[in-house]
Order: structure tokens, then sequence, then C-alpha cells
């Protein structure tokens, strides 16, 4: 626990929840485990953590929106990645929940079209069929490890890549009559 064998167990837990703290918000869990790691009693790390909740220093209501609010907007995480997170640091289902309806699905769908424009290579040809599949996988694969459901993934991948191929000057396959899409299949037999 401590150098000191004298060191009340008590103040050296105020201690390391202070350190902890003063470090980064946590939430009620992850203090408790830090107690855990230094050998704190677990009777003292709950009497300490009580304490600590009852004058507010600890809040997973308000670790949980802060966290939220960070992740989504840095991150770019959909709902279900920070509803993982928030579980494994020890928030419960109706707290994470309350903390994850601050996103919307506008703002889910807005942060999902960004990371896809950011990462969409420049000078990637989206008229070659093959390397536009291997933009939509490489693209929709990203977007399912930040946490979004392959069928969204997908589709704002493809709408994404749309766009930008009906931006690019020439663009062939863009557009109401840019290409055999738009024609029909047995334009792509002609010449």
């Amino acid at each position: 626990m401590a150098a000191d064998p004298e060191a009340n167990p008590e103040s050296v837990a105020r201690s390391i929840v202070l350190r902890q703290l003063t470090n980064s918000p946590k939430s009620r869990l992850q203090l408790a485990r830090k107690l855990a790691e230094r050998n704190v009693p677990e009777e003292v790390a709950e009497a300490v953590l009580d304490r600590f909740e009852e004058v507010r220093l600890i809040d997973d209501a308000d670790f949980a929106e802060m966290w939220v609010r960070s992740r989504s907007q840095s991150r770019k995480l959909a709902r279900g990645a920070l509803r993982r997170e928030l579980a494994d640091k020890g928030i419960d289902t109706e707290t994470a929940e309350q903390a994850l309806a601050q996103v919307s699905d506008d703002d889910e769908r807005n942060a999902a079209r960004d990371l896809v424009a950011r990462r969409l290579r420049a000078g990637t040809d989206l008229s070659d069929r093959a390397e536009r599949d291997k933009q939509t996988r490489r693209l929709a694969s990203m977007l399912a490890r930040k946490g979004y459901q392959p069928s969204t993934a997908f589709r704002i991948v493809g709408e994404v890549l749309d766009e930008t191929l009906a931006q690019e000057p020439g663009s062939y396959g863009a557009g109401e009559y840019g290409g055999p899409e738009a024609r029909g299949p047995e334009a792509e037999d002609i010449g």
C-alpha cells in the first residue's frame, strides 16, 4: 500500500483517489480498481469512495456525459463503441443511455461522413470498380472499428463516394446521365 507501514489506510486511499482525479475524471469503478491495485483494504476503499461521492468529487453520471461528449467529438465514435467503453468503466446501463442521448442520429451520421471524407485517399479513381470496391471495404471497416453498424457504414461510404465521384470533373459514372448505371446494363456493351 505505502512505504510507511504506520500510514493510515484511509488517508492513503484518499491521496490515491485525489491524485487519480487530478490527472483526469474517473468513474467509481476505475478508482476502486486503482485502490485494489494499491492493496487498499476493500472496506476502506468503499468508505473513501462513498465519501467522495457524497461531496460530488466522484459522479458517474457527470463522468459518462463528459466521456461521451469528448470521445464522440474527438474520436468520432458511434454510440455502440461509446456504450462499450462506458460499460468497461463501470457505468451502469441507465446512466450510459442518458449520456448517450446527447449524441443524435444526425450527429453520428455527420461524424461518419466527416471521417470517410477525411480518410478518402486523394487521387483515387472511383470510376474504376475494383478501386471503388477496395476503398468501400477499407472505409467501411474503419467505421466498423469506430462502432458504426455495418449497414450504416456501407451506406455512408457509398454516399460519400458517389458525391465525390459526382464532383470530379469529367467523372464517368456520375450524375443522372453520367455512366452505365444511369443508362442501364445494356450501355456497358456499347463501345
